[in-house]
């Protein structure tokens, strides 16, 4: 039995028990992260260097793709450490560090997921008020909003956490920091202390979900009453990205905590959370890219201007050797 006084770290849920598999699991972390480096990168240079693409959805896609990045770097750096060097341990600090920003890029990914939506709804149901709506002030407004409820969301959660009486060890079910693991490592009913802070993210976790099935309920219903298919096929290709990314992030995690504790294995829980935290920073850049005409353009501009000066850059430099 230990208090939190004493611990000076804790212990990860190790990915693999041989290390021939914890080098698999190290190589298969490294391709998705470089995958989600790499996708994200393009998505956040494309939209920034295009000037045709600075428009409300691009914005939004544009600060959605900063939070996957930094939820991925949040998670994936220790993991691939761990397996690579056969190691669990992460200290105290940096298991605080890891809640916090977790928490913080995940909380920003959902509220801005929330604002996409609305964006489609204005977009497909009030077109003729979009630029009222979504102008450029009322944008910056929105993803100021998104980022700072989810700074005060995660300082809220992670204070109240660190603060309370761990009695039960320092082993986490969870290869990251995670607060209901932490949670599991509190002394008896001091876990009530964080039922407050759990009640207000989750209420606004419902608002949101809410304000989502509200707003896809009304684009819905108003492009099955557009007469032309054409359009229809337009309407359709422009939400449907958004609400598949919706979905794979909101199932996997749903499931993750309500899950019935009858079918709850380590090997499961592993797999959600990897479903939840790792999978969609990955996936979300090849989404949107393969349904946007518009972005797909921007991103094959990108790549032939950064091919083109890197051949000239290369030309240049033989021709002064020579």
């Amino acid at each position: 039995m230990s208090n939190s006084s004493s611990i000076r770290h804790f212990l990860l849920l190790a990915l693999a028990d041989t290390r021939h598999l914890q080098l698999l699991h190290f190589c298969l972390l490294l391709g998705i992260s470089l995958a989600a480096l790499l996708g994200n990168g393009l998505i956040i240079s494309a939209v920034a260097c295009g000037h045709h693409l600075h428009t409300p959805m691009f914005f939004f896609l544009l600060n959605l793709a900063l939070s996957d990045l930094g939820s991925i770097c949040t998670t994936v750096p220790k993991a691939m450490h761990n397996c690579l060097w056969d190691s669990s341990t992460i200290s105290y600090s940096a298991c605080a560090a890891q809640v916090f920003f977790f928490m913080f890029f995940i909380s920003a990914e959902v509220s801005l997921l929330t604002i996409m939506c609305y964006d489609r709804y204005v977009s497909i149901c009030k077109p003729l008020h979009y630029g009222t709506l979504l102008g450029s002030r009322a944008c910056a407004h929105m993803a100021a909003a998104a980022w700072a409820s989810a700074f005060l969301h995660a300082l809220l959660h992670t204070a109240n956490t660190f603060s309370l009486p761990l009695c039960h060890g320092n082993a986490l079910g969870q290869f990251f920091c995670e607060i209901p693991h932490i949670l599991k490592l509190s002394c008896s009913k001091s876990y009530l202390r964080e039922l407050g802070p759990i009640a207000f993210g989750a209420s606004l976790g419902l608002g949101c979900f809410a304000s989502m099935v509200f707003s896809y309920v009304q684009i819905f219903r108003a492009v099955l009453r557009i007469p032309s298919e054409q359009g229809r096929h337009k309407a359709f290709s422009t939400c449907l990205p958004h609400l598949a990314v919706v979905s794979l992030f909101i199932s996997t995690a749903v499931f993750a905590y309500l899950k019935p504790p009858s079918i709850s294995s380590p090997s499961l829980d592993l797999a959600l959370s990897v479903l939840y935290s790792v999978v969609p920073p990955a996936l979300n850049p090849l989404i949107y890219s393969l349904r946007n005409q518009e972005l797909k353009d921007a991103l094959r501009k990108l790549m032939r201007l950064c091919f083109q000066k890197h051949f000239r850059n290369i030309f240049c430099c033989r021709a002064f050797r020579m």
